[in-house]
């Protein structure tokens, strides 16, 4: 389910926006992102299964005060604006389909669903829905299947990168990159591990229970090399459909997940069209939620509320409030004058920004016996986590670099 949130639609604007401007140039950066997110999103879900706590609640227990507020602060920033990037492609989708209603009508449809959503639905069943949701990712592969592809050319993009030195060339790689390591997947991920532990009784936190250890943190790894795999396959099927269709001289710019349906239809026809403008609705509920969600655990573990959608309305309002505010917030930017052909890519461009400091905490509480006991990350882990930090990192300084000399 946190694989399929990755390919919400500020990510499906990411890899139409690089795929229409660069074709299959930014294919490696899929295949580089894959172990890096891996090894990041096991790690989170690590944190939380064997602490049993998340990460902004562990952050609070074990890190200064001014460490967790700005930590917090930097999430929910990113996630308001990534919500309403989110939700105003899902509106834009959906006026392709339907231009009778207007679009602000759907960003409030929209909006409300996802905040009634996770209230009025205990936690087992919401999460059922959102794992079916996660299939409808499915219709971006049947899209690739309608085209005419020249896979030796992905092939090479793949495995050979061609590098660039312009600002609007980093600019798409942070913002794949940001898409597709985006902090609120680490608060997410390791918010679910402790919901898990807290819905089935016969979990316990690991440093409670260290006789678990063994196929939990198998069905971790495992759980987490699947959905981060199925999230990149799709991200490339994205990519190389809008690389493969919309790259050549005239097109007009795609900017958008909607600019990139509207343009298949023309070009490959209504059905591909239809297929592309449903899984941006459809995974924008999907990843909506995630991304409120996410922002509302944060909030509650840093101020010691009672947190968690397994709890009734009543007993954590404060948490529930803290979801509602982060989706009413992310859907009152789509009525003020904001260009929403730059936000998605941009909302994309801030997580990557934001994700490195996050990243450098979740490193070093991942290794501190402090926090894990004897469960703290393996060195091949911490390799490669310290790796995924620096290439985001490094990926950054580039794009502010080129962007402050163009």
């Amino acid at each position: 389910m946190t694989g399929a949130a990755d390919d919400d639609p500020s990510g499906i604007a990411a890899y139409s926006h690089g795929g229409a401007q660069w074709g299959f140039a930014l294919c490696w950066t899929l295949l580089l992102t894959y172990p890096l997110m891996v090894v990041v999103q096991s790690i989170s879900a690590q944190i939380g299964r064997v602490t049993g706590r998340g990460l902004a609640g562990n952050l609070r227990v074990h890190y200064a005060g001014w460490l967790l507020q700005a930590t917090v602060a930097l999430l929910f920033i990113a996630n308001t604006l990534n919500l309403g990037a989110d939700l105003g492609a899902m509106a834009a989708a959906s006026t392709l389909l339907d231009a009778v209603v207007p679009a602000w009508i759907y960003v409030v449809l929209y909006g409300v669903l996802c905040t009634v959503g996770p209230i009025i639905f205990k936690h087992k069943r919401y999460v059922l829905l959102l794992k079916w949701l996660s299939l409808s990712l499915l219709s971006y592969l049947a899209v690739l299947a309608t085209l005419h592809i020249d896979w030796w050319q992905v092939l090479g993009a793949l495995f050979l990168p061609r590098l660039r030195g312009d600002a609007a060339f980093w600019t798409a790689v942070v913002a794949i990159l940001g898409t597709t390591i985006s902090p609120y997947l680490f608060f997410w991920q390791a918010a679910q591990e402790v919901e898990d532990t807290k819905v089935d009784p016969q979990r316990e936190p690991l440093v409670k229970q260290p006789a678990q250890a063994g196929s939990a943190l198998k069905r971790i790894r495992l759980d987490t090399l699947l959905g981060m795999g199925f999230s990149n396959v799709v991200a490339l099927a994205i990519l190389v459909a809008a690389g493969g269709v919309l790259h050549h001289p005239g097109m007009a710019p795609i900017e958008t997940a909607a600019d990139a349906a509207q343009a298949l239809r023309p070009v490959a026809g209504a059905y591909a069209f239809a297929l592309f403008a449903l899984g941006i609705i459809s995974t924008g509920l999907l990843s909506v939620p995630v991304l409120a969600g996410s922002a509302a655990y944060a909030l509650g573990e840093a101020r010691r509320w009672p947190v968690g959608l397994e709890r009734e309305p009543l007993q954590a309002k404060a948490f529930y409030g803290a979801l509602a505010l982060a989706t009413g917030l992310g859907a009152a930017l789509n009525f003020f004058k904001f260009n929403p052909i730059a936000a998605l890519l941009w909302a994309a461009v801030i997580n990557g920004v934001v994700a490195t400091p996050i990243m450098v905490c979740l490193m070093l509480m991942a290794a501190n016996p402090r926090v894990m006991g004897a469960f703290c990350i393996s060195r091949a882990q911490s390799i490669l986590g310290w790796l995924a930090t620096l290439a985001m990192a490094a990926a950054t300084l580039v794009f502010c670099v080129t962007s402050l000399r163009g």
